[in-house]
């Protein structure tokens, strides 16, 4: 898509200080995906429901997966990237961030449209004032973002 420099290396981990951390989500996430995206969905798709229609009301663990697959397989040819947020032994997923290029909807003259949700139980928490916090530093210093338009 020519949005990341030649040679850009795909940040693989960003540590928060609330002990989780964000990695790039697999297919084999769905174990802990769905439950959380479904366990958030009325907030989710509040949020992402009239841009990208999802999470629909009855997906399937089954259309999840196939979901996170082409997640993966995106951030492998670097097109769009999903990472999962995640607690430290990786047995619960507690949101996700989104880095996608501007053509997806950001203004002229950004580099990058981003956004990022936490399960509802999280809402409001330490853990999402960290990724408010981390996340636009991650992304001037890791990835040499200028200008990032968060939406919705």
């Amino acid at each position: 898509m020519g949005w990341l420099p030649d040679g850009f290396e795909t940040p693989v981990r960003l540590d928060l200080p609330t002990g989780h951390h964000l990695r790039p989500i697999r297919g084999d996430d769905v174990e802990i995906d769905y439950p959380a995206v479904m366990g958030s969905r009325e907030t989710l798709w509040a949020r992402y429901g009239e841009i990208w229609g999802w999470p629909p009301e009855t997906m399937t663990a089954e259309q999840d997966r196939e979901d996170l697959v082409r997640h993966e397989v995106e951030i492998a040819g670097q097109e769009t990237f999903n990472y999962a947020v995640l607690d430290a032994g990786e047995t619960e997923l507690l949101g996700c961030v989104y880095i996608d290029p501007p053509e997806l909807g950001a203004p002229e003259g950004s580099d990058a449209l981003v956004s990022w949700w936490v399960v509802d139980g999280y809402a409001g928490s330490d853990l999402e004032r960290a990724l408010a916090d981390a996340v636009p530093r991650w992304l001037a210093d890791t990835w040499g973002f200028r200008a990032v338009h968060y939406a919705p």
